[in-house]
């Protein structure tokens, strides 16, 4: 998405990528990712999530691409669970439209969930579902039409920062640039200048069961959901492919890796069974055996915010990582802060809350 912003404006950009774009490794993988505006973790983002929607419409017109279905979301659970309480918070400071059902409500509209006795949705109609490899293809596709060179399958091995800037090795190659946008995702602390962040690499499983009733899972039908359970929580979304809905599990707990190269391809015995249970109790509307199990790595800070702004202790370097399971509906206005921070030393968007220094001792 920085790519993107940059080439729109006349920079001269080269794009270093370790796979091909839209690869299936980090966390920017798996067919779909969630859309939303009333945000639990806090009011601060709404700005920043009106402007993501803004550029995701942006870059569908601009490259013809459909890519934000806008079905609403459901944040699912007790009525005084911490993220329920939050969602609710969120969109009353930022006086965003919203819904509250109760119970019987909750159940009448959206059989797709089991709800028990006592529990509440939370209804956001500014939220929805985007299709990540398209998205990040449809941003490159237009960054290179405004003049950006794309580097895939360019793992970069050393960076150097110079008198004038910065040196970069690739594949045997060096390149010279005059600014660098470090955008490494999990593989932040594989780089010599990161290697001080506190950027850990974790795994997310994903798994997808299919729907009996396929168009009644289908976001004509079915918004995405955060389901908060005491038996089970997970993200669900709509059936994308005509077949089977994704879910993936938060109660299981998503795993430090030794690096996101040791990457499982699939999910220990245990692991899908907890994701069959959680499927068979909370959605009755699916066949609870997966037929599809997705794995990818992703980048987290203590805080659970993203590291975003120069990169401390050097110059002409900005650094984008850590979004810790919360950044792809944000991408491209992060990409447009990247641009202006690469650009211009600075941007009119408030990102002082995810400072690097906020984390660095």
């Amino acid at each position: 998405m920085t790519t993107w912003r940059l080439a729109l404006r006349g920079a001269d950009v080269l794009a270093f990528d370790t796979h091909g774009p839209g690869h299936d490794r980090g966390s920017s993988a798996g067919e779909s990712r969630i859309f939303r505006t009333a945000y639990k973790e806090g009011a601060g983002y709404v700005p920043l999530l009106q402007r993501a929607g803004a550029l995701w419409r942006e870059l569908e017109d601009r490259s013809g691409s459909t890519l934000l279905t806008m079905c609403g979301g459901l944040t699912i659970g007790a009525p005084d669970h911490p993220d329920i309480l939050a969602v609710r918070r969120c969109a009353e400071e930022a006086g965003l439209d919203h819904e509250v059902l109760s119970t019987d409500q909750a159940r009448k509209r959206f059989p797709q969930h089991e709800i028990d006795d006592g529990e509440v949705m939370v209804l956001d109609p500014g939220a929805g579902v985007l299709r990540p490899e398209p998205c990040v293809q449809a941003a490159l596709r237009c960054a290179e039409n405004s003049g950006a060179r794309l580097l895939p399958h360019h793992p970069v091995t050393d960076v150097t920062e110079t008198d004038t800037g910065w040196r970069i090795t690739s594949n045997g190659t060096e390149f010279d640039a005059d600014h660098v946008v470090f955008a490494p995702g999990p593989w932040a602390r594989q780089l010599a200048p990161l290697r001080d962040l506190p950027v850990a690499a974790r795994l997310i499983t994903a798994y997808w069961f299919a729907a009996r009733d396929v168009a009644a899972h289908s976001p004509q039908a079915l918004p995405i959901a955060i389901r908060r359970h005491p038996e089970a929580g997970f993200s669900c979304f709509p059936a994308l492919d005509g077949v089977a809905i994704k879910i993936v599990p938060h109660h299981l707990g998503w795993p430090d890796l030794d690096g996101p190269d040791d990457l499982p391809r699939s999910s220990p015995p245990d692991h899908a069974r907890a994701a069959s249970a959680a499927a068979a109790r909370l959605l009755p509307g699916v066949v609870p055996h997966p037929i599809r199990i997705g794995t990818f790595a992703e980048g987290f800070t203590p805080d659970d915010h993203a590291l975003l702004g120069p990169l401390p202790g050097h110059h002409r370097a900005t650094v984008m990582t850590g979004f810790s399971g919360h950044g792809f509906k944000l991408a491209p206005a992060f990409g447009e802060i990247g641009a202006d921070l690469a650009l211009d030393g600075g941007t009119s968007h408030d990102i002082a809350p995810l400072d690097p220094n906020r984390l660095l001792p």
